[in-house]
C-alpha cells in the first residue's frame, strides 16, 4: 500500500531555513504529483508547492522565490527547501501522493517560526 512519510520539521528563527522531506512508496505510477500543503493554526489546508513526474512545477504566491520543491526520483522522494522563513510561515505541513482519483497524504510534520 502507499506510505508517506515526512520528516525535516521543526523550529527555525525568522530568516532561517528548514528542508522537509517526503519519502514515498508503495506505487508504481509513471504519471504523478507530489505536493506539499500546510495547515495554519485556524486556518484551512492550502496549497504550498507541487511537483510532477515530468519535474513541471507550480508554488502558492506566498512562497515564490522562498520556497523550492524539487524531487529524487529514484528515492521516490520529494523535499521541499524553505528559506527566508516567516512567522507566518509556522503550520502543520503535509505531504500528498496523487495520481489521477487517487490521492495519498502524509501524517504531517510541524514547522514553527519564530
Amino acid at each position: 500500500h502507499v506510505q508517506l512519510v515526512e520528516s525535516g520539521g521543526g523550529s527555525a528563527q525568522a530568516g532561517g531555513s528548514l528542508r522537509l522531506s517526503c519519502a514515498a512508496s508503495g506505487y508504481r505510477w509513471n504519471s504523478y504529483c507530489m505536493g506539499w500543503f500546510r495547515q495554519r493554526p485556524g486556518k484551512g489546508r492550502e496549497g504550498v508547492a507541487a511537483i510532477d513526474a515530468d519535474g513541471a512545477i507550480n508554488y502558492a504566491d506566498s512562497v515564490k522565490g522562498r520556497f523550492t520543491i524539487s524531487q529524487d526520483n529514484a528515492k521516490k522522494t520529494v523535499y521541499l527547501q524553505m528559506d527566508s522563513l516567516k512567522p507566518e510561515d509556522t503550520a502543520m505541513y503535509y505531504c500528498k501522493l496523487s495520481c489521477m482519483v487517487l490521492s495519498y497524504w502524509g501524517q504531517g510534520t510541524q514547522v514553527t517560526v519564530s
